[in-house]
């Protein structure tokens, strides 16, 4: 749990979780109940801290990405497109980041 917190690539994991886990909720329940049922406290509430998640995920994706010379081709564009998709970043950390965290 340490390295999370130690390591730049285990803090882009933790905000890759961190990030992913927004959107699902945003997506899948906030927006549900935004539409269908009237209530707009949770999206009011989370979509702000969603957006801060999002722009902390993409800076340290870049600044990870400049630090360890990925290639953008290879694994930037990657990194930063899954964060657009819902679980994008639960399927990056596994393919990508805990492969490259563990070297």
């Amino acid at each position: 749990m340490k390295k999370y917190f130690t390591t730049p690539i285990g803090r882009l994991r933790l905000l890759a979780f961190l990030e992913g886990i927004s959107l699902l909720v945003l997506v899948f329940i906030a927006a549900p109940l935004k539409h269908y049922f009237g209530y707009q406290t949770l999206s009011k509430n989370l979509g702000p801290i969603h957006g801060a998640l999002f722009l902390l995920f993409v800076f340290n994706a870049l600044r990870v990405g400049i630090e360890q010379q990925w290639k953008f081709r290879e694994t930037t564009w990657k990194v930063l497109v899954a964060c657009f998709v819902p679980f994008g970043t639960f399927y990056i950390d596994y393919k990508i980041l805990r492969k490259i965290d563990k070297r």
